[in-house]
């Protein structure tokens, strides 16, 4: 599909996951704005999206941060935004629900849910005047199904696929559609991280960690960043998808 004329937001945009949006979108027409909270991160993803011919622009902020938000939100007064993909997070402790310190909890619900309400609050107003518009939170297939010490993270996925809904609810009548992707474990530093931890409190290597994991899933494998980038295009090339979650996990949706 053509993204040409539209300017899209990703937040995290310095990730691994950011950095496959970002290439996908403007590989589909659109322009970036890619905001996260490591100015050399951002930077190494924009150039990597200026090298595909596309045209990329960055802005630090720490989007749990309301008065953080609005300043970012009058730096870019002059984007057309119309396209907010919320795909900033933190996958918290790994660890059973009673060794979890409130701090960590908090930093977790921050992160997931209370930046993405932020930036919806700030974003969406012009995409209302417009009258057009798309919202897209990258939830997590983890929001659907148990997931044994990740309390905080899977309980925040959870809230965030309910504030799809309900906000897709409140805006699809002004003509602004709000979806969910739903990945499941994606390829890379963030899943490497938790097997080791996985590895740790368990007692088992990090191969049988991930090896485990990966069972789960009807495919049995992990998907790749490059697949979760392309299912966000795809469903923006879907007009009628409203207050919808798209799955993509490789089958992990029932509990194991």
């Amino acid at each position: 599909m053509s993204l040409d004329g539209r300017t899209a937001l990703v937040t995290g945009g310095g990730g691994p996951l950011g950095r496959a949006f970002a290439l996908a979108l403007v590989g589909a027409g659109a322009r970036v704005v890619l905001v996260g909270r490591t100015e050399q991160a951002l930077a190494e993803a924009a150039a990597r999206a200026e090298k595909e011919g596309g045209q990329a622009r960055t802005a630090v902020c720490d989007i749990s941060d309301p008065d953080a938000v609005r300043e970012l939100a009058a730096e870019l007064a002059d984007e057309d935004v119309s396209l907010l993909v919320n795909n900033a997070g933190v996958a918290g402790p790994v660890r059973p629900l009673v060794d979890i310190e409130p701090d960590e909890w908090d930093d977790v619900f921050a992160a997931n849910v209370r930046g993405v309400y932020l930036m919806c609050r700030a974003f969406l107003p012009p995409m209302l005047a417009a009258g057009r518009g798309d919202v897209v939170n990258v939830a997590s297939v983890s929001g659907k199904r148990p997931l044994l010490n990740r309390t905080p993270y899977t309980a925040s996925k959870m809230a965030l696929l309910g504030l799809t809904r309900t906000l897709a609810g409140e805006v699809g009548p002004q003509g602004v559609a709000v979806n969910s992707l739903s990945p499941g474990p994606v390829r890379g530093p963030r899943m490497d991280r938790n097997f080791r931890l996985t590895a740790e409190l368990t007692g088992g290597t990090v191969e049988e960690a991930e090896r485990d994991f990966a069972s789960r899933a009807a495919l049995g494998r992990l998907v790749e960043e490059d697949e979760v980038a392309q299912a966000l295009v795809a469903m923006l090339a879907m007009p009628g998808l409203c207050g919808a979650d798209i799955d993509l996990s490789a089958g992990m949706i029932a509990p194991a």
